[in-house]
C-alpha cells in the first residue's frame, strides 16, 4: 500500500495578547479566557472560513494544575463560541509547549488527518495555584505543606540524581560557566532585548499581531523597560548564586500571562480561508540534553531542523530564539558561530516581552510568520529551550 502524499502546511494568520507582568494587568484574567480570546480573533480575522471546518484546537499548556486544567483547549473552544463539534486537545512540553502545539496540529494537517486546526499556548502565571498532596493516610495530626505551581520544580521524585533537579536560574549559571559568559556581557544582551522590542513597538511591528484583551488595559507588552541602561542592570543583585553569581532579574526573562495562537490550514483549507499564507511550516526537531543544562537545548534541536529543511544557518532570514535567561540564549550563540547574531530576535525577546511559559512556542512561531511576510520571502526558524533538559525548534519558509 502505497503512502499519501503529505500535504504543505500554511500559516494563514498568527495572533497574540499583549504579554502580561506577574500580578499585572492580565492577572485578573482566567487562562481558559486568554486562550479563548486568541481562538476567537483568528476566527473573526478569518470571515470567510466557516468555524465549523476546523477539524481541531491545539493548544500548549505547562502547568494545567488551576483554571487550565481539565484540556483547556476544549475549554477555549466552547468559551470562544465555535461549534460544539470542534475538538481541543492540549499539550505539554514544559516551556516548549506552545510549539509543540503547532508541530502537532501541522503534523495531523501534513498526513491528512486535518485540513484546518489552529495551534497554540497560553499560561497565566499569575494565577498559578498552590497544591497540596493528599496525606498519605487519613486525618494526619500535623501540618501540611502547599507546593507553588508557578514555577520550578515541586514534589520531586527522590529517585532523581540531585545534579538534575537544581533550579532553573542555577542551570543558567551552569551555562555561564561552561561558555564563561560574564555579567557585563548578559546584561547587554538584556538591555539590547529591550531596545529592540520598544523599537518593533514604536514602528507598529506588532500592530497587525497583538490582539489586546477588551476590559484590560494594556496594549503593549508590560515587561519592556524603554529607559533601562547598563548602570541600572548592574545594580540588580543576582538572584541564584549569592557568591560570584551573574544571573539577574534584569538578564532573566520575567514571569508573565498571555496566550498566542496560528491558524493552520492545507491547500483545500487555504482557498476556503480566502486569503494568502503568511508562511509555510518546514521541518522540527526536538532533542534532549542533561536536564541541568536545559539551556543548550536548542543546539542540537535547531542543526535538526535545518538539516531536514535543507538549510543552513546562512539561509535564515529571521531567528526567533526564546531567552529565558542572557546566559542561556548567549550559550546557545555561543555553539553557532556560522549564525549572523543580528538575525536573532529582531524585534526583542522574552527578556523584555515576557515568557508566559506555554503561549511563548507559539508567540515566536508566529512572529517568525509575521516576519516573513514582511519580507516578502524567506526562512525563519523558532527555537525554545526547556526545563528538565530539552529544546524544540520548527523551519518555517516563505
Amino acid at each position: 500500500m502505497s503512502r499519501p502524499a503529505v500535504r504543505d502546511v500554511y500559516v494563514v494568520d498568527a495572533v497574540r495578547t499583549p504579554i502580561g507582568k506577574f500580578g499585572g494587568a492580565l492577572a485578573s484574567v482566567r487562562p481558559d479566557d486568554l486562550a479563548a480570546h486568541v481562538v476567537r480573533s483568528l476566527v473573526e480575522r478569518t470571515p470567510d472560513l466557516d468555524p465549523a471546518r476546523i477539524d481541531d484546537v491545539v493548544f500548549g499548556d505547562a502547568n494545567g494544575a488551576g483554571e487550565d486544567n481539565r484540556d483547556v483547549a476544549r475549554m477555549a473552544v466552547l468559551l470562544a463560541g465555535l461549534p460544539v463539534s470542534v475538538p481541543g486537545v492540549t499539550v505539554n512540553r514544559l516551556c516548549g509547549s506552545g510549539l509543540e502545539a503547532v508541530v502537532q496540529a501541522a503534523r495531523a494537517i501534513a498526513l491528512g488527518d486535518a485540513s484546518v486546526a489552529i495551534a497554540g499556548g497560553v499560561e497565566s502565571m499569575s494565577r498559578a495555584p498552590w497544591v497540596l498532596q493528599k496525606p498519605e493516610r487519613a486525618f494526619p495530626a500535623g501540618h501540611q505543606q502547599l507546593h507553588s505551581t508557578t514555577l520550578g520544580w515541586r514534589m520531586t521524585n527522590p529517585e532523581m540524581p540531585a545534579e538534575w533537579t537544581v533550579g532553573l536560574g542555577e542551570g543558567a549559571e551552569l551555562v555561564a560557566d561552561k561558555h564563561k559568559i560574564d555579567r557585563e556581557q548578559q546584561d547587554a544582551f538584556a538591555l539590547a532585548s529591550h531596545q529592540k522590542a520598544a523599537k518593533a513597538w514604536a514602528e507598529g511591528h506588532y500592530d497587525g499581531e497583538v490582539v489586546p484583551y477588551a476590559g484590560v488595559d494594556l496594549a503593549r507588552d508590560e515587561c519592556i523597560r524603554d529607559a533601562t541602561s547598563m548602570d541600572a542592570l548592574a545594580k540588580l543583585k543576582p538572584s541564584f548564586r549569592k557568591d560570584g553569581g551573574t544571573v539577574t532579574p534584569g538578564n532573566a526573562s520575567p514571569l508573565n500571562d498571555g496566550a498566542a495562537a496560528l491558524l493552520l490550514v492545507d491547500e483545500e483549507g487555504l482557498r476556503a480561508t480566502g486569503r494568502e499564507p503568511l508562511a509555510r511550516i518546514g521541518a522540527s526537531a526536538v532533542t534532549g540534553i542533561e536536564p541541568q543544562l536545559f539551556g543548550l537545548g536548542p543546539v542540537e534541536a535547531v542543526r535538526r531542523a535545518l538539516d531536514k529543511a535543507g538549510r543552513g544557518f546562512a539561509d535564515l532570514t529571521t531567528f526567533e530564539l526564546n531567552e529565558a535567561f542572557a546566559a542561556q540564549a548567549l550559550g546557545c550563540l555561543a555553539e553557532w558561530p556560522e549564525l549572523d547574531p543580528r538575525k536573532v530576535n529582531p524585534r526583542g525577546g522574552a527578556i523584555a516581552i515576557g515568557h508566559p511559559l506555554g503561549a511563548s512556542g507559539a508567540r515566536l512561531a508566529g512572529s517568525v510568520a509575521h516576519q516573513l511576510a514582511a519580507a516578502g520571502s524567506g526562512t525563519g526558524l523558532a527555537a525554545l529551550c526547556i526545563g528538565v533538559g530539552q529544546g524544540i525548534a520548527l523551519v518555517l519558509e516563505r
